[in-house]
C-alpha cells in the first residue's frame, strides 16, 4: 500500500495487456507492461487492501481472467509459527503441504513448506508451466515457513518447489516433504491430493481395539510386501483395491490378527523395499492414490484385521529431489557426517535435536495413525537411532560430553512418539525392531523406558534358526539355542519374528534352511512352527513362509503360489491356519505371553533326544493349561514320560505330524491320561508318543 493507492504487480506470461478488475467485473485500472515476458505493475487508487480482485489478460488469441494469488491474505497464523518453532506442533500435516481449500470463498490450493535458509521459494507445477516466477511464496519469518494460496487449481496436479539457496544457488527441484501423494517412479514430483474426504466403516473395529490389555490378546502378524505378494498380468503391480479384494480375505482366512506392511511411504527405488522413503506422508503411487490406501485399511478393519505400517524415522536417502540439502543447508540432518550420515545405508540421519525436524516426524506418526486409521507402527532400525556409534569405528562418531554413546535426542523423540500414540489412539501397537540389549525398550516412559508396546525378539529368531539349520544328529550339541531365549523372555514384551530379512541375501527361505530330504525338511518346518506358536510372545511370519516358499523372496515378482497345489506345501499352509486359530481361541497360549507365570519348563535338558516340553498357563483356574512337546530328531519315541500338573485326560489338540499337514500320522489317539506318578517336579505324569520331527500340544480336559 502506498499513499497513492495499492501497488499491484503481476507476472502473466503471454499477456499483451493486463487490467485489474473487481469481482463485479468493474474495471479498476490498466496496468503498465514493464517487461516483454509479461511483467506488469500499476497503482489502483480505489482498491483497499484485503479486497479481492481479478486480473483480465489479453493477447492476439483472446481474453482470459485469473485471480492474483498475492491478493489473498496468509492462511497460517502466529500460533502455527510458534508451535512449529517450539517443536510441539503435533499436526503439521494440517498446515504444511498442499491442501485443497476455499480461501476467502475462492477454491484453490494452499501450499506451505519449511525452508528457513532459502532466499526464495516458488511452487511450480502443471498449473503454471513449471515457471518459478509465477507463484513465488511468502516467507513467515517467525518459523521459516513459506506459503502461498494458488487459486483455481485442484487435485491431481503435479508440483515441486523451486528453491534458491542461501548463497543464491538454484537448487534441484524438490518434492514436498509433507506431500500427500506423488508421481509414479521414476517421476518424482508431488501430486495434489485430498486426505480429508475418506469414507470409513470401521468404528466397531476401532472400539474393540481400544479395549483390554494388548499384551494379553492374541497377536499373529502376517508381514507383507505389497509389491510382490502377488502381481497382475504383465507382472504389473496390483492396486490397493485389488489387494483389498485378494490379500485381506486370504489373511483373514489364514487366521492372522494383523497385517504388517513393509513401508508404503513413497520411495524412488524398488530395491530398497520402501526402507529409503522420500515421501513420508505419501502412500506410494505404485498401488494407487491415498484414497485407495484408505479403502484398503477400511476393508481390513471390516474383516477384523489390524494394519501395522513399517515406519522409517531413522534416516532418509540423499536423492536430489528429497530432503537432502533441502534449502541449501543440512536442514533435516546433521552437517557433520559423524552424526548425520549412515555408513550402512549411505543415507542421511535425521537431526532429532532440531525442534522442527522432531515435530515433523512426530506429526508423521500421528498422520498415519489418525488420517489412515492404522493400528500401529513398527519402527525400523531403532538400534541405529539409539547409539551414536552404531556401526561406526573409533573416530567416526562424536560422543556425548560425558563420553557416553547414547543418542539422547533420538531417545527423547521415540519416547514422545510412543506417549502420543498411546494417549491419542487407544489400542495402538508401537513395535520396535531393536537388536541390542538396550534396557526397557517396551517399558513405559514413566519408568524410564522407551515406551514401545512390543519389541522384536531378534535373539530368539537367530538362535532358533541356527538350531533348526543343524542336522538332527548334531542338534544335541546346540540344545541351548532353543532354551536360552527363556532366560530373558520376560525382560521385554516380545514378538517372535520370522521376517523378510531372514529370507534374502543368500540366507535361503525358512524351508530352505531345514536339513534332510524332502520329508525331513517339511517335517522340520512344521515342527518349528509348532514350537514357535507355543512359545511365549506374539508371532510374526513373512509372506510365503506360511506355505513353505522354496526359494528366497524376490521383490520383483509374485510369490510362488503354484506351490500350494502340492500336498507338502498345502499341508504347511493348513498347519499355519490351524496354529493361528488355536492360538487365538486357546487362552493359555496367548493370555500370559508377557508374564513369566504363564510358562514352566517340563523338559529342558533332554539334549540327547532333542526333546523340549513346557506348560502354558492362562493364569485362571477355569483356563485349561496346555502342555507342549517339541521333538527335533527323525525318531519315533514311544513311552516318553512328561510331568503334568493335573491328573486325568489331556486332549491332543495339535500334532504337526498329522496326515492333514503332510505328516506320518503318528500320535496319541486323541488324548493321554495323566496318572499320580510324580515326574519333572509335577505331582502327575503321562506316557506319550512323540512323533519324529514334530510338535504336539495337549490341553487339559477336566470334563
Amino acid at each position: 500500500m502506498t499513499d497513492a493507492g495499492l501497488a499491484v504487480r503481476a507476472f502473466v506470461p503471454h499477456a499483451d495487456s493486463l487490467a485489474v478488475i473487481g469481482l463485479d467485473d468493474r474495471l479498476f485500472v490498466n496496468l503498465t507492461r514493464k517487461h516483454a515476458h509479461g511483467f506488469f505493475e500499476g497503482l489502483v487508487p480505489d482498491l483497499m487492501p484485503g479486497t479481492l480482485y481479478k486480473l483480465r489478460a489479453q493477447n492476439a488469441g483472446g481474453v482470459w481472467e485469473l485471480y492474483d494469488p498475492y491478493a489473498f491474505p496468509p492462511v497460517l497464523g502466529a500460533l502455527d509459527d510458534y508451535l512449529f518453532a517450539e517443536g510441539t506442533h503435533q499436526r503439521i500435516f494440517e498446515r504444511l503441504g498442499a491442501h485443497v481449500v476455499a480461501h476467502e470463498g475462492v477454491p484453490g490450493v494452499h501450499f506451505a513448506v519449511w525452508a528457513p535458509n532459502a532466499r526464495r521459494v516458488a511452487v511450480v507445477g502443471d498449473f503454471n508451466s513449471w515457471d518459478g516466477r509465477r507463484h513465488q511464496m511468502r516467507l513467515r519469518r517467525g518459523s521459516g515457513v513459506w506459503e502461498i494460496f494458488a487459486p483455481e487449481i485442484g487435485e491431481g496436479a503435479a508440483y515441486k518447489y523451486e528453491i534458491v539457496g542461501p548463497q543464491g544457488e538454484l537448487l534441484p527441484l524438490k518434492a514436498d516433504p509433507v506431500g500427500f501423494s506423488a508421481e509414479m517412479r521414476p517421476s518424482t514430483a508431488s501430486v495434489i491430493a485430498r486426505i480429508d474426504n475418506f469414507t470409513w466403516d470401521d468404528a466397531a473395529h476401532r472400539a474393540a481395539r481400544g479395549t483390554g490389555d494388548a499384551r494379553r490378546k492374541p497377536m499373529s502378524v502376517y508381514e507383507v510386501h505389497l509389491g510382490s505378494w502377488a502381481r497382475g498380468e504383465g507382472n504389473r503391480f496390483l492396486t490397493y483395491d485389488e489387494l483389498a479384494d485378494r490379500l485381506i480375505p486370504y489373511v483373514h482366512d489364514m487366521g492372522f490378527t494383523h497385517l504388517e506392511l513393509m513401508p508404503i511411504t513413497e520411495h524412488p527405488l524398488d530395491a530398497s523395499w520402501g526402507y529409503q522413503p522420500v515421501g513420508m506422508f505419501a502412500p506410494t503411487r505404485r498401488f494407487g492414490d491415498p484414497a485407495g490406501f484408505a479403502r484398503f485399511v477400511n476393508r481390513a478393519h471390516q474383516y477384523g484385521l489390524g494394519v501395522i505400517l513399517d515406519w522409517v524415522p531413522a534416516h532418509f536417502p540423499v536423492d536430489a529431489h528429497g530432503l537432502a540439502k533441502f534449502d541449501g543447508t543440512h536442514l533435516y540432518d546433521h552437517a557433520d557426517p559423524r552424526r548425520g550420515f549412515h555408513p550402512d545405508w549411505n543415507t542421511a540421519i535425521f537431526n532429532f535435536s532440531r525442534n522442527e525436524v522432531s515435530a515433523t516426524l512426530v506429526s508423521n506418526a500421528i498422520y498415519w495413525l489418525d488420517v489412515f486409521h492404522l493400528d500401529g507402527l513398527r519402527v525400523d532400525a531403532v538400534a541405529s537411532m539409539l547409539y551414536l556409534d552404531y556401526s561406526r569405528k573409533a573416530g567416526e562418531w562424536i560422543a556425548n560430553e560425558d563420553g557416553s554413546n547414547d543418542n539422547r535426542e533420538a531417545v527423547a523423540f521415540l519416547r514422545r512418539v510412543n506417549e502420543l500414540a498411546y494417549a491419542n489412539f487407544p489400542g495402538t501397537a508401537m513395535i520396535a525392531e531393536e537388536s541390542t540389549a538396550w534396557a526397557g525398550v517396551s517399558a513405559p516412559t514413566f519408568a524410564g523406558g522407551l515406551g514401545f508396546g512390543f519389541k522384536w525378539n531378534m535373539g530368539w529368531m537367530h538362535d532358533t534358526l541356527d538350531y533348526m539349520s543343524q542336522e538332527p544328529v548334531h542338534r544335541k550339541w546346540h540344545h541351548d539355542r532353543m532354551t536360552f531365549g527363556m532366560v530373558y523372555a520376560y525382560s521385554e514384551n516380545f514378538m517372535l519374528p520370522l521376517s523378510h530379512d531372514e529370507v534374502v541375501h543368500g540366507k535361503k527361505s525358512i524351508l530352505g534352511r531345514m536339513p534332510g530330504d524332502e520329508w525331513q525338511r517339511f517335517a522340520n518346518l512344521r515342527a518349528y512352527y509348532g514350537f514357535m506358536w507355543a512359545q511365549p510372545g506374539k508371532k510374526l511370519l513373512f509372506m510365503g513362509q506360511e506355505f513353505g516358499q522354496s526359494g528366497e523372496w524376490n521383490f520383483n515378482q509374485s510369490l510362488d503360489w503354484g506351490l500350494t497345489e502340492f500336498q507338502t506345501h498345502a499341508g504347511v499352509q493348513r498347519l499355519v491356519r490351524d496354529l493361528n486359530t488355536l492360538y487365538r481361541n486357546t487362552l493359555a497360549l496367548h493370555r500370559r505371553d508377557c508374564e513369566p507365570e504363564g510358562f514352566r519348563w517340563i523338559v529342558s535338558d533332554d539334549a540327547e533326544q532333542s526333546v523340549f516340553a513346557w506348560l502354558r498357563d492362562g493364569g485362571e483356574a477355569e483356563i485349561p493349561p496346555v502342555a507342549v512337546v517339541a521333538h527335533f530328531t527323525p525318531v519315533l519315541r514311544q513311552g516318553y514320560r512328561i510331568g503334568l500338573p493335573h491328573a486325568g485326560r489331556w486332549r491332543e489338540i495339535l500334532n504337526t505330524d498329522a496326515g492333514l499337514y503332510g505328516g506320518g500320522n503318528n500320535g496319541n489317539g486323541g488324548a493321554v491320561q495323566a496318572e499320580p506318578i510324580p515326574s519333572h517336579g509335577f505331582p502327575f505324569s503321562a506316557l506319550i508318543t512323540i512323533p519324529p520331527l514334530a510338535t504336539v500340544y495337549f490341553e487339559y480336559d477336566p470334563e
